[in-house]
């Protein structure tokens, strides 16, 4: 793209068309591709080509793009190379992300374009995130982030637009209004008429232009991106338009009318934008010459592409996590008694003030210091910008640590109750977990989620829930569960170091409970048990609080003459089964596994059947699990203790599979 303050209408209107007709017609074979060589569904963006080049034009090198899942337009105007978006699309191996994105995911952060979105309105956080980075960063950029009109019904939608309002974030929001929210017209889905009307429940500025005119898209995209890089946060820009293809590949469009396709056919931007040029006097040989350029460039891009070699099979695996960094002695400055709760507070204290990219962020963690006075002090110390408090948006504080730690930013972010992540759980599992594996390594998402779970006298079946099954589950999530104050300083500050998205779930029965700590001058590794007790007759394996639960199950054992190893798994993402199998080994061939989360899909399921399939048959009798009966936490005390695991309870089946 020209530079929009020298270039004159001529040359600007040209640049516009040559890259419309081009989105236009790559599209049109991605379509024809989708017959034969394309698999799956592909989501077009034809009829709205005017709003990415429009909003190109307006932007400067630099600033970022997070994109709708109809984003080839988007990355065709922001300069990804025709070939390699093509190829991507098309599942080859030099695809932008080697196929393992296809149409409505792909990405190239590097470039600026931090990707497609397939998960409607989940960009708007992640942008909010890449937003903050620019913002703590001092780096003057914008970001935009374009969605459809149906996304403005997302949940995620609204808490990134008031998340980016509350912290005048500069971002720019581009809802592409073509009329229909996949088969819905949007008139049947909203009230309003104009959907950036809904702006003003923000106090965000918007406005509604014509997307099918790019010189429309780039005046208001331009007073905008102005607005945000002058601290004034972002703006809302609604930009009606048409959908000329259909919501997917093999979609029939059973449920349009016919002159609702006509309507939409009057209106195509592009012979709208080459009437207006010829108007103006540029030639039509001009024009012309220009559309033989783009048909030869994208024939020669297909005939490559289709030549192209499907990806390596053997490369599947390949770059989930981050390859294990080399183990290093960490060295231990001091030793302290800390309760569980200071000891968190230390770690991010120390990674604070050792991290300048490091933030601290959620709800009620900056002011009142977390609703456990765990963060209490950090924002005093270390400033408002560094640590502070967000509105209560799960959605937007993960995706915006998503966005954030895309852009170099190092956030670690609190989500008070493990039981709410279930109302933003997509950032965690469709975004952050997914970011490494799609890029073939190119980005990195080293956010830190903190959280805490488990039953507590009066905590109810919304407060209680155990969720580390459901995170270790996840392919690119790393989960650990600090069950002492020693492993709640020291699994935070690794998990912090780790380049990877990290859950570092604590129990809130232990945070008043004393240990020692050893402080250590830098961030060991994630990954690793400990053997807390050795034993040859049984094996009790657990994490978090379940834990110490079994360690005092093995005390009672011991004065009946039972000798338990303990072994404490720490973290469940990475999985160290070799503690596993040399403790379940050299302790008889009995194990008992024990967790607090219920006993169906519980985590013990994957340990009995890892030991199974690795060492059965060294075992003397079946694997045992203790864990809660499959009923919600009840409040009453007295309903949880016949319910929750506890040191009896492990040492009793332990005793069983011991004299059975």
């Amino acid at each position: 793209m020209p530079d929009i303050t020298t270039a004159s209408y001529e040359t600007t209107g040209i640049d516009a068309y040559r890259t419309m007709i081009l989105i236009r017609g790559f599209e049109e074979r991605c379509l024809a591709l989708g017959i034969d060589t394309i698999a799956g569904s592909m989501h077009f963006c034809g009829g709205q080509e005017a709003i990415p080049v429009g909003a190109r034009a307006a932007l400067r090198d630099g600033d970022r793009v997070v994109a709708t899942y109809r984003g080839h337009g988007w990355a065709l105007a922001w300069g990804l190379d025709v070939r390699d978006v093509l190829a991507e699309i098309a599942h080859r191996s030099d695809g932008i992300n080697g196929g393992r994105a296809g149409s409505p995911y792909f990405m190239m952060p590097e470039s600026g374009f931090i990707g497609e979105n397939s998960i409607v309105g989940a960009g708007v956080p992640i942008a909010g995130g890449v937003a903050l980075a620019a913002q703590s960063l001092a780096t003057g950029r914008v970001c935009v982030v374009s969605i459809g009109d149906g996304a403005t019904n997302q949940g995620a939608t609204h808490e990134g637009f008031n998340f980016a309002a509350v912290r005048d974030l500069p971002v720019v929001f581009v809802v592409e209004n073509n009329g229909w929210s996949e088969m819905t017209p949007i008139a049947a889905a909203a009230r309003v008429t104009n959907l950036a009307e809904r702006a003003a429940g923000y106090a965000i500025p918007s406005v509604t232009v014509d997307g099918n005119d790019p010189d429309a898209v780039q005046a208001a995209v331009a007073e905008a991106a102005d607005r945000a890089r002058r601290g004034a946060g972002p703006t809302i820009i609604e930009a009606k338009t048409v959908r000329l293809m259909a919501h997917y590949n093999r979609d029939v469009e059973h449920y349009r009318t016919s002159a609702d396709k006509e309507r939409s056919r009057d209106l195509d931007p592009l012979p709208r934008l080459r009437r207006r040029l010829l108007d103006a006097g540029v030639p039509a040989s001009l024009l012309e010459s220009c559309e033989r350029e783009v048909t030869e460039l994208l024939d020669a891009a297909v005939r490559e592409v289709v030549a192209l070699p499907a990806p390596d099979p053997a490369t599947s695996r390949d770059h989930v996590v981050a390859n294990p960094a080399a183990p290093t002695a960490v060295e231990v400055v001091e030793r302290r008694e800390w309760p569980y709760w200071r000891a968190v507070n230390e770690a991010l204290r120390t990674e604070l003030d050792t991290r300048p990219e490091l933030l601290v962020y959620g709800e009620d963690v900056g002011h009142a210091g977390g609703i456990f006075g765990v963060t209490r002090k950090l924002q005093k110390d270390f400033g408002e910008n560094r640590v502070f408090d967000t509105p209560i948006s799960e959605s937007a504080i993960l995706g915006s640590a998503v966005g954030a730690a895309l852009e170099g930013m190092r956030p670690v972010v609190e989500i008070m109750w493990a039981d709410f992540l279930f109302v933003a759980l997509d950032q965690l599992v469709n975004q952050a977990a997914n970011m490494r594996y799609i890029s073939r390594g190119r980005a990195s998402v080293p956010l830190v989620v903190r959280t805490q779970q488990g039953a507590t006298p009066g905590s109810c079946a919304q407060h209680s829930r155990s969720v580390e099954a459901l995170l270790a589950h996840i392919p690119g999530l790393r989960v650990g569960l600090p069950a002492t104050p020693a492993d709640a300083y020291a699994m935070l500050r690794a998990a912090i170091a780790d380049p990877d998205p990290v859950v570092i779930i604590e129990s809130r029965s232990l945070y008043q409970v004393k240990g020692p700590v050893e402080v250590t001058a830098a961030a060991g590794p994630i990954g690793g048990a400990t053997v807390r007790r050795h034993g040859t007759d049984v094996a009790l394996v657990s994490w978090g609080p379940m834990a110490n639960a079994a360690e005092e199950a093995a005390g009672l054992l011991a004065a009946e003459g039972v000798d338990a190893t303990v072994v404490d798994l720490r973290w469940l993402s990475p999985l160290d089964v070799e503690t596993i199998d040399e403790a379940v080994t050299s302790s008889g061939g009995r194990v008992v596994v024990a967790h607090e989360a219920v006993l169906t899909g519980g985590f013990g399921a994957e340990i009995a059947a890892g030991i199974s399939e690795r060492i059965g048959r060294t075992l003397r009798a079946p694997v045992r699990r203790v864990a809660t009966p499959d009923v919600p936490m009840p409040a009453a005390p007295a309903l949880q203790a016949a319910l929750v695991p506890t040191a009896a309870t492990i040492a009793d089946a332990a005793r069983a599979l011991v004299r059975g």
